[in-house]
């Protein structure tokens, strides 16, 4: 034989040498819940390993990402109070503007993403503004910017909607740049499927639809054309980075999304992933280093550049001991 695969495969030093897919932990970005009150690092019950942290104590999670090298965060909000409007989500004393505040002043090396949505501070747990039980897209828009705004004004460096409204990448790039933000990048949740993957973070922000569901504004799982759709209508709109969400069970979307678009691509690991994995893991039924690496690594081969995911600083440090990369 003369073509013989297996050559390069004989040992770890050429499998690392040839290999097609590398990680970085430059795009590494981990999700970090923040929640009004004080002295308060209480874990999730559905998601164990992962806390809500109160403003005086986000800094020694800070800290703890610091050192393990990840230097990019995605900052979700649980205020104290919620009301019809998601007041708390625009409020120039909001909880995710505290703690971007704070984060700053201790920390300002991190690289601070705002996750721009209203579903955690609404009432009613919908992404925006109600009329009857549907939710109105065009007056949601004027929330959705005014938070971004108020986001960056307190000190974030990116803002990523969440919500799935028509026309919010055009909206929030407007407003940013009529107050002086034009060099303020939005990561969109351009492609975000109505998944029941998410049911842990709804726990964890107290998200969870007061009734009905999300899918008239999220997108139906069955669907792929329509995911490249609103990829490159974001793209349109001024979006800087398009984002996948879940990864998971979205590979071919991410792959195809990744071939079309000439930006870099996100993808998010959700909650309900983790969840499975640590489930498993402490049933013994899994090895959870070799699945988070393996999960990681089929995300990135997919075409994503970016991974946002809750398993954040494990990946960091089987970086450093060379167990991936």
């Amino acid at each position: 034989m003369i073509k013989r695969p297996r050559r390069i495969r004989g040992n770890e030093n050429i499998r690392r040498m040839v290999r097609e897919t590398r990680m970085d932990k430059s795009s590494l970005i981990y999700p970090l819940f923040v929640i009004d009150g004080e002295n308060i690092e209480e874990e999730i019950p559905t998601m164990p390993g992962q806390f809500r942290y109160s403003v005086d104590r986000l800094p020694y999670e800070l800290e703890r990402l610091e050192m393990a090298g990840v230097s990019n965060l995605m900052l979700f909000g649980i205020p104290a109070v919620k009301d019809e409007a998601g007041s708390q989500a625009y409020a120039e004393d909001g909880i995710v503007q505290r703690a971007l505040r704070e984060g700053k002043k201790r920390f300002p090396d991190l690289y601070y993403i705002t996750d721009v949505c209203m579903c955690e501070y609404t009432s009613h747990g919908h992404c925006g503004v109600l009329c009857g039980h549907d939710v109105e897209n065009d007056q949601t828009l004027k929330l959705l910017s005014k938070t971004a705004l108020s986001h960056v004004e307190a000190g974030a460096d990116m803002v990523a909607p969440s919500d799935m409204m028509d026309g919010r990448i055009l909206a929030i790039r407007n407003l940013l740049d009529e107050n002086g933000h034009k060099e303020t990048p939005i990561m969109s949740y351009a492609v975000k499927y109505a998944s029941a993957f998410y049911g842990p973070f709804r726990d964890a922000a107290g998200s969870a639809p007061a009734f009905g569901d999300r899918k008239s504004y999220q997108m139906d799982y069955h669907n792929r054309k329509e995911g490249m759709k609103e990829a490159l209508l974001d793209v349109e709109e001024g979006a800087d980075i398009i984002m996948v969400k879940p990864a998971l069970s979205y590979l071919d979307i991410i792959s195809e999304v990744s071939k079309e678009i000439n930006l870099p691509i996100a993808a998010y690991s959700v909650s309900g992933e983790y969840a499975m994995v640590k489930a498993a893991a402490s049933l013994g039924y899994i090895e959870e280093e070799k699945i988070i690496c393996e999960m990681a690594v089929s995300t990135y081969r997919a075409g994503a550049e970016i991974y946002l995911t809750y398993f954040a600083k494990e990946l960091a440090q089987f970086m450093d001991e060379g167990r991936i990369g």
